[in-house]
This record gives structure tokens, C-alpha cells and sequence, in this order.
């Protein structure tokens, strides 16, 4: 039995209980409804054609606020906060002296002196105080914030009638206040899919009501409440990575981990500037996908063999239903990168072959998220 008391719960655990889930993990120290009663490939199914409604709200949200945030935050992350405009938004990472990635992070431009960062279990709040001293800068941890993320086809059918904000003119990392069902909310465009999809950040209070509100608007659309699981096997797909489960060796580089780039080596001085210039040409492992002749998802850490010798190891995984293979994200020695390079996974169900595929796996040239249309439009 777990007794482990936690210090972050969501408002809609009764509605997670409701659909049978038994809290079978925790994230950042917030129980996660990783299974419902519902299969998990037909959770999938729903997101890929319909909509799926994710509860996020385990993701940590810290308020940056101040006349010098931008100096702090340009300070503490790879990118080049400056080029944030307010209603924009964009991924980056954090390194250490070393250069070695210890958080990913979500940063929402608000205006010019206050900043939303989200981020997910890494080391960002233990050294945000070394970027504050003699500073006019504030972070504030955020538990109050909840985020609802419906992803998939019908996700902007299903919302665009219920927020004044014209939705249609809401481009892919983009944000905005508005009202949804008249209760007031941010809505940003993104999400952990590979759907086109959308963030409802909301107060804890109006959670369960807009919860209940989506979802009664979905039905005709058929779209459903969704569980972690299915959030495992959509993010593998669409070969979306997950700090630090991508990052197993504890000093991977950006270079490494195939996000170099999120790293803006033309901005001025930065955390870990000098050690990833350094670094640069010294990339120990590649971030590839690989697909395995077996008909079941093979466990994290199974090793990758070619002519009898390790090359590499298995970070994420899932078996895909929807693409009917067996699929991983891995690092592998560079020299065995290449697209079509054949080797073998030794894992607890025994040894199978695999090959380097284009990633994502689903939607190879990102067209759900990033269709063409919008691609001339930039």
C-alpha cells in the first residue's frame, strides 16, 4: 500500500477515480491517473481521429516577474529569451557548468516583464536563486494553476464555440487570455500529441467545471477523457522527448539528445555556455528512433547490439497499434545513426531486430501539427 502523502493534488482526482484509475504513478510529487478503465489504444484511437482530454496538471508552473526577468531567464536558459514576443511561447533546456542538460522547460512570453515557465521534473527551481541576486526579478511557484490539454483533430472544432478568442488565428506556440464556457483562462496552442491540440490553463476552482464543459462539448465529436498511458504511447510516436528518460547517461548534452536546437550560442554569456561550445564536436551518442521485429513494446534499458558489441541503449518505447510496430527512442553510438542501420535489442523477452527510422514515427513531416498552410503564412 502507498503511503506516501503528497504534496500536490489535481481538483479532479474524483473525476480520475470516476474513470477507474487507481493513481498507479506520480509525477512531480502529484499522482497521475495513468490508467483508466478504458483501453489505452482506444484512448490513442480517440486523440489520432477525434479528441482526447489529458489532465497536466503535474507539470510545475513557476511566474517570473520583474524589470530584470529577461536578463535572469537569458542568464539560466539556452535560448534567446529576447526573441519571445508577448503571446508567444518556446521551447528551451537547461544545462549546468558542465554543459549537461538537468531541466526542459516551456516558456510563455506575457509581456516584456512577466513570464510563465512550465517545466517538467528537473532542477529549474533549485537554481533559479543564482540568477536573482542584485536583481529585480521574482518567481513564484505556481499549485494553484490547472492544465486541461485536449489534442487531436477535433480539438478546435470542440473549443472554437465557446471562447470569444478567434481560435482560428491561434498559431502553434502561441497564447492567450480569454474566457472558455465564461470562465476565465489562458489558451495556448500545443501540447505532448502530435495533434493539433490546445492547453487550457484555468483556476483550480473552475477545473472540474471546465473538465465536465469540454467533454459535454466533445460528445458529438467523440471525444474522451484520456489517461497517461495514452499520453506514453502518443508522445513515442510522435518521438517527443521526456526529461530525463531521454537523457540516461546524467550529463547528455543538447548535442546529444538531438534538442541543440534550443541552444543559441550567439546570445551573450550564458549558464553552461563555454562547456557546450566545448562539447560541441564531442557528442558521445546520437537521439534516433529505431523500429523492433517484436510484437510487443520492449522494456526501457534493453541494450543495442551490432557484430556482437554494444552501441547503444533503449530510452522510451511503446508498441503502436496505430502504426502496428514495435517502437523506441534511443542513443546510439554516432557512427550507427544513419537511417537503415540494422542491429539487434537484447531485452527480457529476448533478442530481436531493429533498424534506425525517420522520426517522428507518426506524421513524419509534422503536418498535424504545423499544416502547410499555416507553414506559408510565416
Amino acid at each position: 500500500m502507498n503511503t506516501h502523502v503528497y504534496s500536490r493534488q489535481s481538483i479532479l482526482n474524483d473525476r480520475h477515480r470516476a474513470l477507474g484509475t487507481q493513481f498507479e504513478a506520480s509525477w512531480n510529487d502529484m499522482p497521475i491517473p495513468q490508467l483508466y478503465a478504458t483501453d489505452p489504444y482506444f484512448e490513442t484511437e480517440a486523440v489520432r481521429y477525434r479528441a482526447g482530454l489529458f489532465d497536466v496538471t503535474s507539470l510545475r508552473l513557476i511566474d517570473a516577474t520583474g524589470k530584470d526577468v529577461l536578463l535572469a531567464l537569458n542568464e539560466l536558459l539556452t535560448s534567446d529569451i529576447a526573441k519571445l514576443a508577448p503571446g508567444k511561447s518556446a521551447i528551451s533546456n537547461i544545462v549546468d557548468e558542465n554543459g549537461s542538460l538537468i531541466d526542459d522547460v516551456l516558456v510563455y512570453c506575457i509581456a516584456p516583464d512577466r513570464y510563465r515557465i512550465s517545466h517538467g521534473g528537473g532542477a529549474l527551481e533549485d537554481v533559479l536563486p543564482s540568477v536573482t541576486e542584485g536583481r529585480d526579478v521574482h518567481f513564484r511557484k505556481d499549485n494553484d494553476t490547472h492544465i486541461l490539454s485536449l489534442q487531436g483533430p477535433k480539438a478546435f472544432d470542440i473549443l472554437a464555440p465557446h471562447t470569444p478568442l478567434k481560435l482560428v488565428d491561434l498559431g502553434y506556440f502561441e497564447h492567450a487570455p480569454t474566457t472558455l464556457f465564461g470562465r476565465e483562462v489562458t489558451l495556448a496552442r500545443g501540447g505532448y500529441s502530435g495533434e493539433r491540440g490546445y492547453e487550457v490553463f484555468c483556476r483550480a476552482d473552475d477545473a472540474v467545471f471546465l473538465w465536465d464543459s469540454i467533454l459535454e462539448a466533445g460528445k458529438p465529436f467523440g471525444a474522451i477523457p484520456v489517461s497517461w498511458a495514452c499520453l506514453d504511447i502518443v508522445r513515442v510516436e510522435s518521438a517527443l522527448l521526456f526529461f530525463p528518460f531521454d537523457m540516461p547517461e546524467g550529463d547528455t548534452t543538447p548535442w546529444e539528445a538531438g534538442v541543440d536546437w534550443t541552444v543559441d550560442l550567439d546570445k551573450p554569456s550564458f549558464r553552461g555556455k563555454a562547456a557546450l561550445i566545448r562539447r560541441r564536436g564531442e557528442k558521445r551518442v546520437a537521439q534516433v528512433g529505431i523500429e523492433i521485429d517484436h510484437e510487443k513494446a520492449i522494456e526501457p534499458g534493453a541494450k543495442l547490439f551490432k557484430d556482437g558489441e554494444v552501441v547503444g541503449i533503449v530510452n522510451s518505447t511503446t508498441y503502436s497499434e496505430h502504426l502496428m510496430r514495435s517502437i523506441a527512442l534511443v542513443h546510439v553510438a554516432p557512427a550507427f545513426a544513419d537511417y537503415g542501420t540494422e542491429m539487434q535489442v537484447r531485452s527480457e523477452a529476448g533478442t530481436f531486430p531493429a533498424r534506425v527510422v525517420k522520426v517522428p514515427f507518426y506524421d513524419p513531416l509534422r503536418l498535424r501539427t504545423h499544416p502547410m498552410a499555416e507553414r506559408q503564412l510565416d
